[in-house]
């Protein structure tokens, strides 16, 4: 697991939790990586009926399974013009966050959450 030393989690008056540079970062930096914890359909039901549902990310595409990142992966706030990306590596079960632009010192580091930077489907928390 890698957690890049210029973060930290602050408390965004809007959004709770977040993630945020304590100094400038390029643009193509891989910031985290962190391992996963994969759940079946069948645990996924479970998941979807708690609290864990908006920490989750959809596991391998098409795939009903989930998982779990470690770290602070599931810390990262949404926005549909994400300063970050998320790639997930299905060999090595890790997720992996990289900047898009360059991060300036005290931004929140966010990314989107239907899975790339620009994405302006709604999310299931603006949905509802």
């Amino acid at each position: 697991m890698f957690i890049a030393s210029c973060l930290e989690i602050l408390e965004n008056d809007k959004k709770g939790r977040g993630v945020f540079a304590t100094e400038w970062i390029a643009v193509h930096s891989i910031i985290e990586t962190a391992p996963v914890i994969i759940m079946s359909k069948e645990e996924r039901m479970h998941l979807d009926k708690t609290l864990l549902h908006d920490y989750i990310f959809l596991w391998e595409n098409g795939a009903e399974a989930c998982c779990v990142a470690l770290g602070w992966v599931s810390i990262y706030n949404h926005s549909y013009k994400s300063n970050c990306i998320y790639e997930m590596d299905y060999e090595t079960n890790t997720i992996s966050i990289l900047t898009v632009c360059n991060i300036e010192k005290g931004e929140e580091l966010t990314i989107n959450y239907n899975g790339t930077w620009n994405d302006e489907k709604p999310v299931w928390f603006q949905v509802q």
